[in-house]
This record gives structure tokens, C-alpha cells and sequence, in this order.
């Protein structure tokens, strides 16, 4: 399974808008970094209570990762970085 089909799926699966789920899956030469952006009121239920869920979407995607002898990052973006050029 694709490390952006398994976030996308984990993270739909959580929020309330899973409509607004985006990932931008970034492929190096070892390294795979992940972008994860959703609405805003979503953004509590990604991270979870002293980012325990973050954490455990992290243990997962490294977990699959590490089957292809590849690395994994995580990053959870905050807003709409698009918007935010001034």
C-alpha cells in the first residue's frame, strides 16, 4: 500500500471533513516526506491529546516504510500555506 493511500485513508477516517484531507507525498532517494493538511477544526483530532495520535500515524507510515527499505517524515501543516504569501 502507497504511504499516501495509508495516511490519506487514517486521516479521512478521523476528521470531520475528509473532504478537506490533502497530502503532498514528497519522494527522495531513502526518504519519503508526507504533507498533511486539513480543515482547521480537524487539526486537534490529527495531533490527538499530547500528540499521541500524530504519534501513532508516524509509528504507522514508518512501519510500512521501513517494508521498503525507505524512511518516512510526517509533517502536519497548519492552515492554508497557499494563502499565506504577504
Amino acid at each position: 500500500m502507497a504511504l499516501k493511500t495509508l495516511i490519506e485513508y487514517i486521516a479521512k477516517s478521523l476528521v470531520d471533513h475528509p473532504d478537506q484531507v490533502d497530502v503532498n507525498e514528497i519522494e527522495g532517494e531513502k526518504t519519503t516526506i508526507l504533507e498533511l493538511k486539513v480543515a482547521e477544526d480537524d487539526l486537534g483530532k490529527i495531533i490527538g491529546r499530547h500528540g499521541r495520535t500524530a504519534k501513532a500515524m508516524r509509528t504507522v507510515i514508518n512501519a510500512a516504510a521501513t517494508k521498503e527499505s525507505k524512511r518516512a517524515v510526517l509533517e502536519i501543516l497548519e492552515g492554508d500555506d497557499r494563502n499565506n504569501s504577504n
